[in-house]
C-alpha cells in the first residue's frame, strides 16, 4: 500500500469564482504512481470548497447564483460573525458545497463519470489559498 500526498495552491484575481482542476488532479495521480485506490481531494480553507459535477458555463453560473440566493451577502439583521470578520457568507457557501471529494482510481484514471469534472470553488478570493491531494492504494 503506497500513500501520496501533495498541495497545490491557488489565487484568484475574483472574490467568487469556481475552477476546474480536473487536469491538476490527474497529474499528481501520475506522479503518484497509483493504479487502484482513491484520492482525495481537500479544501484547506474555510471558505472554498470541493466538489464534483459537470463542467458547462451555465451550470457553473447558476452554481454561483443558486449560492448567492441561499446565502445573500448582506443580510437582515447582520451575520454575527460580520461582527469580527467580513466573511460570513464565504463560510456558510462551504458548509453547503463541502470540504473534500473522494474519487475511487482504477487501472490509473480517476472514476468519473462521462462529464464529471473535478471543481474548487472560491467564496473568500484574493489571496492564496491550498488544497491538499492525498492518493493511496497500489
Amino acid at each position: 500500500m503506497k500513500s501520496y500526498r501533495t498541495y497545490l495552491s491557488f489565487e484568484f484575481e475574483e472574490k467568487e469564482t469556481i475552477k476546474n482542476i480536473t487536469n491538476h488532479v490527474k497529474m499528481v495521480l501520475e506522479e503518484s504512481g497509483v493504479r487502484e485506490g482513491i484520492i482525495v481531494v481537500s479544501s484547506l480553507h474555510t471558505t472554498s470548497s470541493i466538489f464534483v459535477n459537470d463542467d458547462e458555463e451555465g451550470l457553473i453560473k447558476d452554481t454561483l447564483e443558486f449560492l448567492e440566493q441561499m446565502v445573500p451577502e448582506q443580510k437582515e439583521p447582520y451575520y454575527l460573525h460580520n461582527k469580527s470578520e467580513k466573511d460570513a457568507p464565504a463560510h456558510l457557501k462551504r458548509n453547503i458545497i463541502g470540504r473534500s471529494e473522494m474519487i475511487s482510481v482504477t487501472e490509473g484514471n480517476m472514476d468519473l463519470g462521462n462529464w464529471e469534472q473535478v471543481f474548487y470553488a472560491e467564496f473568500n478570493g484574493k489571496r492564496k489559498k491550498k488544497i491538499c491531494i492525498k492518493i493511496i492504494g497500489e
